[in-house]
């Protein structure tokens, strides 16, 4: 009998999960295997309860549409997906019990971890969008002392969501349509700064339109940070380049995120030394 571990969601098969789990499971030789299966929202608490009694199942990953529909049926939260209010990775106990984890604001920090180990004087994030990816998002920036500009088409949404999450935070709400117009607003001296912009929404993911976004917003020195994945390289991440600001794709935090749930799941740190690997599978 195989132990396994799996991602579940509908849709599930465009989920790059089990390339990055799998490879992982290769490298160090681990007698386990990595699947996705699609579990409609009708079916998540049999899906559950079948899963309690299968002593090969590890755990999952959850995708869309099941984060906060998983909540009330685990044993446990830990006090991150509680404050998130989403869960992304469920792990199962040596006692059967099962616990929520939220392991998407490691994954986005991760590949900020180095910046932000320096000392700012100020730290500014302008994410846009207000759907679930949002939360971990807004949930990390802030734990980290930004400042947070949060764009959506619903400001009411916005600020619900600010106030939820971070009510004691000193942050600001704008029309998403209010970045996509030219500005000719003047910085002041940056030096010091920290500054983010970040995609959160899935406009520019194939199918969906591009996110308008006029780089005129973005103070000198600002990384942009799409969580998009397909394509990876967005039109937002291009126009941010060709303007002379540092990127981060979404891979980064794919990849950061399967980092931390790999580990709850068996034990052991990933071996990090083939993301380059991982980028080239991803993308292919």
């Amino acid at each position: 009998m195989t132990d396994y571990v799996e991602v579940i969601g509908d849709p599930i098969a465009q989920s790059k999960s089990p390339v990055i789990h799998g490879l992982w499971i290769e490298k160090l030789g681990l007698a386990a295997e990595y699947r996705a299966t699609r579990v409609e929202a009708a079916g998540l608490e049999d899906y559950l309860a079948a899963r309690r009694e299968d002593a090969a199942w590890r755990g999952c990953n959850v995708t869309m549409p099941h984060k906060q529909a998983i909540m009330p049926l685990l044993d446990r939260l830990e006090p991150l997906a509680k404050r998130v209010g989403a869960v992304n990775t469920v792990v199962k106990t040596p006692d059967g019990r099962l616990v929520g984890r939220n392991t998407d604001v490691a994954g986005f920090l991760e590949p900020l971890a180095q910046r932000l180990g320096e000392q700012h004087y100020f730290r500014m994030a302008r994410v846009l969008g207000t759907g679930g990816a949002a939360r971990a998002i807004v949930t990390g920036l802030a734990r980290e002392g930004f400042r947070i500009v949060l764009a959506g088409r619903n400001t009411d949404k916005a600020r619900a969501l600010l106030e939820e999450l971070d009510p004691d935070g000193e942050h600001h709400v704008a029309p998403l349509d209010h970045f996509a117009q030219t500005t000719d607003f003047a910085f002041d001296d940056r030096e010091g700064c920290c500054d983010l912009v970040v995609n959160a929404s899935p406009l520019g993911m194939r199918g969906q339109p591009a996110l308008a976004f006029d780089w005129s917003h973005a103070p000198p020195g600002s990384i942009a940070y799409d969580i998009v994945t397909d394509p990876v390289a967005t039109p937002f991440l291009e126009n941010a380049r060709a303007a002379g600001f540092q990127t981060i794709d979404g891979f980064a935090m794919l990849i950061g995120q399967a980092a931390a749930a790999f580990e709850h799941f068996f034990g052991v740190a990933p071996p990090r030394e083939y993301d380059s690997t991982l980028h080239e599978r991803l993308a292919a």
